[in-house]
């Protein structure tokens, strides 16, 4: 009596598995290139949105905001720091810019 049995064979399983590394080999290193790309689009995207809450701040108030904390208390943005550490400061004109980093840091 032979019996009809449905599975994989250990070697189908292995070229599943060597297909899988194969790709994870591939796609890891791309991913981790782009993450320096991503983090300053993020810091231009959230420099775009503060600018454009402080020209909404000085709409309601007539005056621009005294610092970036101004706009984060009255809950015009969420946050003042980009995804790469950076952090934005507001001039007394309303232009935004990324904080110069300090020494030491």
């Amino acid at each position: 009596m032979l019996k009809n049995e449905k599975g994989f064979t250990l070697i189908e399983m292995l070229i599943v598995l060597l297909v899988i590394s194969v790709l994870l080999i591939i796609t890891i290193p791309n991913m981790s290139k782009n993450s320096d790309s991503v983090k300053a689009k993020g810091c231009e995207a959230l420099q775009k949105t503060v600018e454009a809450q402080v020209q909404a701040y000085f709409i309601e108030t007539g005056a621009f905001p005294a610092s970036i904390q101004t706009l984060v208390d009255e809950e015009y943005i969420s946050q003042d720091t980009c995804p790469d550490g950076t952090k934005l400061i507001i001039s007394s004109e309303g232009d935004v810019s990324e904080q110069a980093p300090t020494e030491g840091t």
